[in-house]
């Protein structure tokens, strides 16, 4: 049976897509070795990347907000190219419409899971973790934790919306 975040995640496919993408090119900067990866399922976990444990507390926080990086930037350069025509000059075509559902849809899966929360936080709390990555690190598991329990308000959408939406039209703005 389908239930309706797998509903959500069908028809933002393209953000699952490119968050495991995220995770796995992280992988590769922070010369981490991947050992699976799964970019689209239906199911829980609707992808993931399997790779050998970061020797490095930085590796591990490059790794899990990699998506937070890559979905933002990539769903706001999409939308961006539909945003002129759309809301600047008002004769945005089909096409446009579908770079900004692709963009909100990328945008929209932006936020780390708490999975990704978990792996950080055990990395933190090694006693080899020096308190300097342990200050900077503990608020970013605290703020994946915060999204995702937002998730539950619908907090990656609207995210999503401001990246792909609000953020394109004030960069137009100011251009114009």
């Amino acid at each position: 049976m389908i239930i309706p975040g797998q509903l959500i995640t069908i028809a933002t496919f393209p953000g699952v897509i490119i968050h495991e993408v995220a995770h796995q090119l992280f992988c590769r900067l922070a010369n981490v070795a991947v050992l699976d990866v799964c970019y689209f399922r239906v199911g829980n976990p609707s992808g993931y990347v399997i790779h050998e444990k970061p020797r490095k507390i930085s590796q591990h926080i490059l790794i899990g907000i990699g998506p937070f990086i890559l979905n933002t930037l990539i769903g706001a350069l999409i939308a961006m190219s539909a945003s002129f025509p759309v809301f600047r000059f008002h004769t945005g075509g089909p096409l446009d419409y579908i770079f900004i559902w692709l963009g909100v849809s990328i945008a929209m899966h932006s936020f780390p899971s708490t999975g990704d929360a978990k792996s950080i936080w055990e990395a933190i709390k090694s006693k080899e973790t020096n308190i300097f990555a342990k200050i900077i690190g503990t608020p970013i598991v605290g703020l994946i934790y915060l999204g995702a329990l937002g998730s539950v308000a619908w907090l990656d959408l609207f995210y999503a919306m401001a990246v792909a939406l609000l953020i394109p039209n004030l960069i137009i703005n100011l251009l114009i």
